[in-house]
Protein backbone atom coordinates (compact mmCIF):
# COMPACT_ATOMS: atom_id res chain seq x y z
CA UNK A 1 0.00 0.00 0.00
CA UNK A 2 3.03 2.31 0.89
CA UNK A 3 4.80 2.10 -2.46
CA UNK A 4 1.55 2.41 -4.55
CA UNK A 5 1.08 5.82 -2.45
CA UNK A 6 4.75 6.46 -2.80
CA UNK A 7 3.89 5.76 -6.72
CA UNK A 8 1.13 8.09 -6.78
CA UNK A 9 2.86 10.71 -4.85
CA UNK A 10 5.80 10.37 -7.56
CA UNK A 11 2.91 11.12 -10.59
CA UNK A 12 1.81 14.34 -8.56
CA UNK A 13 5.84 15.30 -7.81
CA UNK A 14 5.58 15.70 -12.06
CA UNK A 15 3.20 18.52 -11.72
CA UNK A 16 5.69 20.60 -10.36
CA UNK A 17 7.81 22.80 -12.96
CA UNK A 18 11.24 23.96 -12.40
CA UNK A 19 10.81 27.70 -13.56
CA UNK A 20 14.30 27.63 -14.95
CA UNK A 21 14.17 24.63 -17.07
CA UNK A 22 10.35 24.50 -17.19
CA UNK A 23 10.27 20.53 -16.78
CA UNK A 24 9.17 18.43 -14.01
CA UNK A 25 10.88 18.19 -11.15
CA UNK A 26 10.68 14.11 -10.85
CA UNK A 27 11.94 13.64 -14.57
CA UNK A 28 14.63 15.98 -14.02
CA UNK A 29 15.65 13.76 -11.31
CA UNK A 30 15.11 16.45 -8.57
CA UNK A 31 13.81 14.22 -6.61
CA UNK A 32 16.13 11.68 -4.52
CA UNK A 33 13.42 9.57 -2.76
CA UNK A 34 9.96 9.09 -1.66
CA UNK A 35 8.70 7.29 1.67
CA UNK A 36 5.55 7.08 2.86
CA UNK A 37 3.95 5.51 6.13
CA UNK A 38 0.68 6.14 7.86
CA UNK A 39 -0.10 9.22 5.78
CA UNK A 40 2.66 10.87 5.89
CA UNK A 41 4.50 11.20 2.84
CA UNK A 42 8.66 11.81 3.15
CA UNK A 43 10.40 13.03 0.27
CA UNK A 44 14.06 13.92 -0.11
CA UNK A 45 14.84 16.32 -2.81
CA UNK A 46 17.56 18.36 -4.30
CA UNK A 47 17.53 21.66 -6.89
CA UNK A 48 20.38 21.79 -10.18
CA UNK A 49 22.49 24.17 -7.60
CA UNK A 50 22.62 24.86 -4.08
CA UNK A 51 21.54 28.34 -3.51
CA UNK A 52 19.17 27.75 -5.81
CA UNK A 53 16.83 30.78 -6.15
CA UNK A 54 13.36 28.71 -6.93
CA UNK A 55 14.68 26.11 -3.99
CA UNK A 56 11.42 27.20 -1.56
CA UNK A 57 8.98 27.72 -4.20
CA UNK A 58 10.25 23.85 -5.44
CA UNK A 59 9.59 22.47 -2.00
CA UNK A 60 6.48 24.31 -1.50
CA UNK A 61 4.97 22.92 -4.94
CA UNK A 62 6.50 19.56 -3.76
CA UNK A 63 4.71 19.81 -0.54
CA UNK A 64 1.61 20.76 -2.18
CA UNK A 65 1.54 18.02 -4.69
CA UNK A 66 2.21 15.57 -2.07
CA UNK A 67 -0.56 16.28 0.11
CA UNK A 68 -3.24 17.15 -3.12
CA UNK A 69 -2.84 12.63 -3.32
CA UNK A 70 -5.77 11.18 -1.43
CA UNK A 71 -4.42 8.76 1.61
CA UNK A 72 -1.76 11.30 1.81
CA UNK A 73 -2.56 13.30 5.05
CA UNK A 74 1.07 15.14 5.67
CA UNK A 75 4.44 15.82 3.47
CA UNK A 76 7.71 16.83 4.57
CA UNK A 77 10.25 17.65 1.99
CA UNK A 78 13.64 17.60 2.91
CA UNK A 79 16.19 19.64 0.89
CA UNK A 80 19.53 18.13 0.35
CA UNK A 81 22.51 18.54 -2.10
CA UNK A 82 24.73 15.62 -1.27
CA UNK A 83 24.71 13.97 -3.56
CA UNK A 84 24.72 16.67 -6.06
CA UNK A 85 22.84 16.70 -8.79
CA UNK A 86 23.88 16.64 -12.41
CA UNK A 87 22.21 15.55 -15.47
CA UNK A 88 22.96 11.86 -15.54
CA UNK A 89 20.03 11.50 -13.00
CA UNK A 90 17.33 12.85 -15.60
CA UNK A 91 14.85 9.93 -17.54
CA UNK A 92 15.60 9.25 -20.55
CA UNK A 93 12.59 11.88 -21.97
CA UNK A 94 14.17 15.02 -19.77
CA UNK A 95 17.88 14.08 -21.71
CA UNK A 96 16.00 13.82 -25.34
CA UNK A 97 14.26 17.12 -24.60
CA UNK A 98 17.21 19.15 -23.77
CA UNK A 99 19.71 17.45 -26.26
CA UNK A 100 21.59 15.62 -23.80
CA UNK A 101 23.17 11.94 -24.88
Amino acid sequence: MSEDLAAAVADALRGVIDPELGYNIVDLGLVYDIAVEAGAAHIRMTTTQAGCPAAAALKHGAEEAARSVPGIDTAEVYMTWHPAWSPDLMSAAAKERFGIT
